[in-house]
């Protein structure tokens, strides 16, 4: 049970039903975690269109969708590891690379370089030495993906800490935490 009322997009007539209705399109639907954030017409706008801008970033859909679920499974979020395993499947990531992504891993050296650079501002909450940044400099990176990485990871911390904190239920095929 959600520990925050989940908004009937069918009821909702204000500034929200716009972007609840491109959320719909993009989904088929609208998932409970949209729903939660609703609740604010100001959190609704700034999710929705965090999600549009990296969508369209230099890092490409497959790459943010394994941040998505190495940050997810880091932040114990069953809500997002459940959603962007789906997603990422969509993108074209494999199973064997969702469940190696999961743990910050890739066999690709760019995603692989993505992900140590993602786990670590996770696990140091963004307090990461200049080693982490010259490593990912020196698998190749540019500044702009760098910089793309922690604005995905800062996307991702704030949708699971909506879905934890706010116990949101999940309404995607769950996937197990690591």
């Amino acid at each position: 049970m959600s520990r925050i009322d989940l908004t009937d997009p069918d009821q909702i007539t204000d500034e929200r039903a716009e972007t609840l209705a491109q959320i719909k399109g993009a989904f088929g639907l609208v998932p409970n975690m949209f729903k939660a954030v609703a609740n604010s017409p100001a959190a609704l706008r700034s999710m929705w269109a965090q999600f549009g801008a990296l969508g369209g970033g230099t890092l490409g859909a497959k790459i943010g969708e394994q941040i998505a679920v190495a940050v997810a499974d880091q932040n114990r979020c069953d809500y997002c590891l459940s959603a962007h395993t789906m997603l990422g499947r969509k993108a074209g990531v494999t199973a064997a690379e969702m469940r190696n992504a999961q743990s910050g891993k890739s066999d690709d050296p760019r995603t692989a370089a993505v992900l140590a650079l993602a786990t670590a501002l996770v696990e140091n909450r963004g307090q990461i030495a200049g080693s982490d940044v010259q490593a990912a400099r020196d698998a190749g990176l540019s500044q702009e993906e760098i910089v793309e990485t922690v604005a995905h990871v800062a996307l991702n911390v704030f949708t699971n800490y909506i879905n934890v904190a706010l116990d949101v239920p999940v309404d995607f095929t769950r996937v197990s935490l690591t």
